[in-house]
């Protein structure tokens, strides 16, 4: 456990503690005493907790003056988890969009650590993506708005911020929605600083979830923000193809546009989300690029290659959903390029 070198008062803006690799300061990070986010979620009852995170429990809570917060609690027996929970205050304490969400403070007190966030009340986008009622709420503006938003936060991660970030966790369920649905992209538990004008780095922990991870080298260990364009490929493929391969486009477009109109438009992000899929790097567009295209300011799209996904046996799929792996499984029909 994190030994706590100083603890300053509450909403302090600098706070200083260290593990056994390194030492983080953090500025302007105002920090919540525990007493208080034990309040504001009934001592963290159950009724209060909205899933789970990558380092632990996540719980809604509301501050005395009504402020409504999310809180993501560090699991005391997760060695990994603290990995974790360092990684995530250090950049997205750094960060600031609209399409990233907002951390409001943390809580270091003995052996509590706590991230508090601003709270999403629809939750995450593979909630509304995947049940048949929710999904209905989407229509393909809607649909449209989201996945350019997401865009924007990608570009924001990988080019326009202080940092230099890859998220290597890009996935519907980390997501968040907004009360008018837009989308913010949370959970930055795993993702890595490029330093100077590098384009790839390494790991030796591999942590996307199956189903978004970019193929081969990048499996092995080593990114490059071309590992989040293909997670990102997946995600507009989610959004845009699996509803119109199943023939219910017709129900989500407003009578009064165009159905042509909106026709072209999924053929593009379609079109689009596979050249995010291509299985070597270097034939996926740069996010900057993907979002050119997606606007129609490119015109002419190449022709993508076989994916770098396939549909999996089942036998294949039970042996490693047994392996204790998540796993986010995604089968697409492929399209010829248009």
């Amino acid at each position: 456990m994190l030994p706590f070198k100083k603890l300053t008062p509450e909403y302090s803006t600098v706070m200083t503690f260290e593990d056994n690799l390194n030492q983080v300061k953090l500025e302007e990070l105002p920090l919540f005493k525990f007493e208080k986010l034990a309040i504001a979620t009934n001592k963290f009852h159950e009724t209060n907790k909205l899933g789970q995170g990558g380092f632990g429990p996540v719980y809604k809570g509301k501050l005395l003056d009504g402020q409504e917060i999310a809180m993501k609690r560090l699991s005391r027996s997760s060695e990994q988890g603290l990995e974790e929970f360092m990684n995530e205050v250090v950049m997205i304490s750094k960060l600031q969009h609209h399409n990233l969400v907002r951390l409001l403070g943390c809580c270091v007190e003995a052996n509590e650590k706590v991230l508090v966030y601003e709270y999403m009340p629809n939750k995450s986008l593979d909630a509304f993506l995947f049940d048949p009622q929710k999904q209905k709420l989407l229509d393909w503006s809607k649909r449209f708005d989201i996945i350019e938003g997401i865009g924007r936060g990608l570009l924001y991660l990988h080019r326009d911020s202080r940092l230099r970030i890859n998220h290597r966790d890009l996935k519907a369920s980390n997501i968040l929605l907004d009360e008018e649905l837009n989308p913010k992209i949370s959970d930055f538990g795993m993702a890595r600083i490029f330093c100077g004008d590098k384009h790839q780095a390494n790991t030796r922990r591999v942590v996307e979830t199956n189903g978004y991870m970019a193929p081969k080298n990048e499996m092995q260990g080593s990114f490059s923000e071309k590992s989040d364009v293909f997670s990102f490929g997946v995600l507009l493929l989610e959004i845009a193809w699996k509803l119109w391969n199943e023939d219910n486009i017709v129900t989500l477009i407003d009578p009064v546009i165009s159905y042509q109109y909106f026709r072209q438009d999924i053929l593009r992000y379609v079109h689009v989300g596979l050249l995010c899929v291509q299985e070597f790097a270097v034939d996926r567009p740069t996010i900057s690029t993907v979002l050119s295209m997606l606007k129609s300011e490119i015109s002419y799209l190449p022709t993508p290659k076989q994916p770098a996904f396939t549909q999996r046996p089942k036998r294949q799929s039970l042996q490693q959903s047994q392996s204790g792996h998540s796993r986010n499984e995604l089968t697409i029909t492929i399209v010829d390029g248009r």
